[in-house]
């Protein structure tokens, strides 16, 4: 499976951003897809996840201000940003699991490379 996100970019507190992750290739073995982020000097955090049944998981820091969904077709994920603050500031990952019993908290099992997002105050 192969991932690409993009969509990153600067944007004003309070402003909004549309990430996209592209996936390509063994997409039908995959049960979820989310997003992660790593802010400058801290680790790595679940972000949003969606199942294959279309289940949706989110960080408490940003429950009411991101959604995650994707296509109809499975290849296209989205995680839309509203009301973004500086706290948001991270290089954005979308990952894919093929896991029938998860740890999402730990990680997924495929990773694209990420898109930085800068949120100024």
């Amino acid at each position: 499976v192969q991932l690409q996100a993009s969509g990153g970019g600067l944007v004003q507190a309070g402003g909004s951003l549309r990430l996209s992750c592209a996936a390509s290739g063994s997409i039908s073995s995959l049960t979820a897809t989310g997003w992660y982020r790593q802010a400058p000097g801290k680790q790595r955090e679940l972000v949003a996840v969606i199942t294959n049944g279309g289940s949706t998981t989110y960080t408490d820091p940003v429950k009411g201000r991101f959604t995650i969904s994707r296509d109809n077709a499975k290849t296209t994920m989205y995680l839309q940003m509203n009301s973004l603050n500086p706290e948001d500031t991270a290089v954005y990952y979308c990952a894919a699991d093929k896991q029938l019993f998860p740890r999402w908290s730990v990680g997924m099992d495929y990773w694209g490379k990420g898109t930085l997002v800068t949120v100024s105050s």
